[in-house]
């Protein structure tokens, strides 16, 4: 099986101050990297994880304000829900804790015997905290944060489509995934086993709207891979089979390809090298603007565009 698990979620945000507010103070991850968008350097590119950005624990997110991008709608054809894992016994405490941020929290129905709630994030993000005791990850405790309640990582993603068949048999035939178990109108993928981070939920709803990307949406999902050997093995494996896929690309912490899912779902492959210590160590990750190698002789241009953000 080539996939190893999931590796990170990104998405577009608008501001970049409340978006750190919210991923270090209400779900208590670490801010591993601060860098720029690759494709647009004007633009944060926020890492968020564990103690060092394991791949399984990684959301990331684009603060676009500021630079026209207008809101996304939810739909078919897009990651709809991301959810995080925590320890089983510990919602309440998260209902009080997201509260005390002026977050409110909603109760779900159990999903395939596991508790969960829901809320959303200041650009409108859905996001599930699922409780589970099959997660045995070291979290990161922030300052001030609690280890008995602590999110673990990744839990799964949620994508919606409108005819799963074909995903399925993506997700199967070429990924390494399986069918882990179904429920009406959701089919729950595993790969390399079926602890939390490695399993994505296939949603699939014939009468769903298109989605449109924008700020308040998930922009792709990333599996991991072990190497650039597999990854290229795989992107020829991929296109074999006509899927339309990317050349490599250098993100200096990871290299990637992406493609479409039948279902439109944007996917990423990335390896779980060289990781977020390549330019920082590892008690100071997050603490200054790491900038690409090719964009360094345009720092002075790039750093006062922009925003401030303290943390």
């Amino acid at each position: 099986m080539p996939i190893l698990g999931l590796h990170h979620v990104t998405a577009t945000v608008d501001e970049a101050q409340p978006d750190l507010d919210f991923c270090l103070g209400a779900l208590g991850l670490r801010l591993v990297k601060k860098t720029v968008n690759f494709d647009n350097h004007f633009v944060y590119h926020f890492y968020y994880g564990d103690q060092r950005g394991t791949p399984g624990t990684i959301w990331t997110t684009f603060p676009y304000a500021g630079h026209g991008v207008p809101a996304g709608k939810k739909g078919a054809g897009q990651v709809t829900v991301t959810s995080f894992s925590v320890p089983t016994g510990s919602l309440s405490a998260w209902r009080a804790h997201l509260a005390g941020r002026g977050i409110a929290a909603t109760d779900i129905e159990s999903r395939f015997g596991e508790a969960a709630i829901a809320f959303s994030d200041p650009s409108g993000l859905a996001f599930e905290l699922i409780a589970t005791d099959r997660d045995s990850r070291t979290p990161w405790v922030a300052s001030g944060g609690d280890e008995e309640i602590a999110i673990r990582g990744l839990h799964s993603v949620t994508i919606l489509v409108r005819d799963p068949a074909k995903t399925i048999e993506l997700m199967t035939a070429r990924l390494g995934y399986g069918v882990a178990a179904e429920e009406p109108g959701r089919i729950r993928m595993a790969v390399n086993g079926d602890a939390p981070g490695h399993l994505i939920d296939v949603a699939h709803d014939a009468g769903a709207a298109t989605a449109v990307n924008g700020v308040g949406t998930v922009h792709h999902v990333a599996m991991a891979i072990a190497n650039e050997e597999e990854q290229l093995a795989l992107r020829e494996e991929l296109l074999r089979h006509g899927s339309r896929v990317t050349e490599v690309r250098d993100r200096c912490y990871f290299k990637s390809i992406y493609f479409r899912e039948p279902g439109n779902v944007l996917f990423e492959v990335a390896t779980i090298a060289p990781g977020f210590t390549a330019d920082e160590a590892l008690p100071a990750l997050g603490r200054d603007l790491k900038l690409p190698p090719w964009e360094e002789p345009n720092r002075a241009d790039i750093e006062p565009r922009l925003a401030p953000v303290r943390y």
